[in-house]
């Protein structure tokens, strides 16, 4: 008698989803801990740690690690584990510095086209609302934000362009999320997120490419303070925490 023919592609396929999920959520756990500053730069823990602590097995725990080492976040120390990667402000202010140079580039080239990008009507809703009421707020913010550069850059009709600008804008985006945890800073990028549509609407290229510099500069500027207060104040709070452990 013949054996039945197998059937595994139900539960072969089952089990690489669970695994997948699992490196999923344990990847946004530890970026979340990341960006909020309650894994420290600096801070050394081995797989197990992190396996211990969000109950689950370590090969999701190496799956996710080793994609968050792909991004920079993290550094794997022979014989001694994992460890959060110092942040490196030289590396951040060229990051900022191609994005400058790819942004300016872009607007000269939208003033250049023969009709505007209806992407710029889009923009101009979102960034001129009739009333303050009708801005965005908390996250969204940022994620607009997000968006208008990407947009710009990618109205421009560069792929090349707007593929380099998108790997920028990932590698950036753990630090610039800081950006909007500032009222004033979400004021600032409304106002200047409607001056350079304006000066684009003007067909003003020289104008629109000086304005997104000067808004850029200033968001990095921002950035830069508040990550160094956030990693001194958790420095500060992971030291308090070791002492009362002791």
């Amino acid at each position: 008698m013949s054996k039945a023919p197998r059937q595994p592609d139900s539960k072969a396929g089952a089990k690489p989803r669970r695994k997948n999920s699992a490196a999923n959520e344990v990847y946004a756990a530890l970026k979340e801990g990341i960006a909020e500053f309650r894994l420290i730069p600096g801070d050394k823990f081995s797989e197990g740690d992190i396996a211990s602590r969000l109950a689950v097995s370590r090969t999701p725990v190496r799956e996710a690690l080793y994609r968050l080492q792909r991004e920079g976040h993290v550094d794997v120390r022979f014989r001694s584990g994992w460890q959060i990667k110092p942040f490196d402000f030289r590396q951040i202010e060229e990051l900022y510095d191609l994005r400058i140079t790819l942004e300016r580039a872009a607007v000269h080239k939208i003033c250049r086209l023969t009709s505007p990008p209806a992407v710029l009507q889009q923009l101009q809703a979102i960034w001129h609302p009739d009333h303050p009421s009708e801005r965005a707020i908390g996250s969204t913010v940022r994620v607009l934000d997000e968006r208008f550069h990407c947009d710009l850059v990618a109205a421009a009709g560069n792929r090349e362009m707007t593929r380099i600008h998108l790997e920028i804008t990932e590698r950036l985006r753990i630090v610039r999320r800081l950006d909007f945890t500032r009222p004033y800073r979400v004021d600032a990028t409304y106002t200047e997120h409607g001056e350079i549509l304006d000066a684009l609407a003007d067909n003003q290229p020289q104008m629109a490419a000086e304005k997104l510099t000067h808004h850029i500069l200033a968001s990095q500027a921002s950035v830069r303070d508040i990550t160094m207060e956030k990693i001194q104040a958790a420095a500060e709070a992971h030291q308090q925490r070791q002492a009362l452990d002791e």
